[in-house]
């Protein structure tokens, strides 16, 4: 069963190594460049699907959080855990890319509009989570403040939908006209950054799992070693009390 487990694994990566691989080879031999912006606007088919999984990501460790506040099992607390680290992840690559590509196209790298600043709060807020978290020694107490903080965290995904779409931005274009080519492309690359961000949340998840168990396992053990401890000292002071026989 473990072996199959792990040839799954690694077909799985190489999926998404042989997506990344096809759909980069059409962004730079199959894809046009777009007269206005020239080759800068290729970072496109990058940002916006990683933008799209960011938020698939916040949305994975709202449940874990929701999940752990409902039924108080750890599983839920290591999904939201997990989540959050590719929501960190995938909001870096978003700015990141996002300010190359206005820098190059409007000649700014940043601008204080709302879509931009809701953008950087999501960001921090993981970021500070990921920080925060693991400042807490108690496990309970951290699971808790951790479910509280993903989900009051999520309030901001919607604040950036909303301001994308019924806030004027002078920076960001109302709408990206794309040939059909260029529409091909960018369906594309949701393939390998979706199975990328499920591949890396699934990892992470496991990884949480086992170090959980480990932990918990050298608890068991240390736990044990206490009590026959505690048992042979009972023991010792038992035989050391008993009247001796007379020779």
């Amino acid at each position: 069963m473990l072996n199959k487990s792990k040839t799954a694994t690694r077909i799985y990566w190489l999926i998404v190594a042989l997506a990344f691989g096809t759909t980069t080879t059409m962004l730079f031999v199959y894809t046009p460049v777009e007269q206005t912006m020239g080759p800068i606007q290729k970072l496109f088919y990058v940002h916006l699907p990683s933008a799209i999984c960011a938020f698939l990501a916040c949305v994975v460790a709202f449940v874990g959080g929701i999940g752990y506040l409902w039924q108080k099992k750890m599983m839920w607390d290591d999904l939201s855990f997990a989540a959050a680290k590719i929501a960190a992840l995938l909001c870096t690559v978003v700015l990141l890319t996002g300010m190359i590509w206005g820098h190059s196209a409007w000649g700014v790298w940043w601008a204080w509009t709302p879509r931009l600043t809701f953008s950087l709060l999501l960001w921090l807020l993981y970021v500070v989570y990921l920080i925060i978290r693991p400042c807490i020694e108690s496990r309970d107490s951290r699971a808790v403040v951790s479910a509280v903080y993903v989900v009051a965290a999520f309030l901001d995904v919607p604040l950036i939908y909303l301001s994308v779409r019924l806030i004027p931005d002078y920076i960001h274009p109302k709408s990206v006209e794309l040939i059909a080519p260029m529409k091909l492309t960018l369906a594309a690359w949701f393939v390998p950054i979706v199975l990328l961000t499920v591949g890396m949340i699934t990892a992470c998840y496991r990884r949480n799992r086992r170090l959980r168990l480990r932990e918990a396992s050298k608890s068991v053990e240390s736990a044990w070693s206490v009590t026959k401890s505690e048992s042979f000292d009972a023991n010792s002071v038992s035989s050391c009390n008993e009247p001796k026989g007379e020779a």
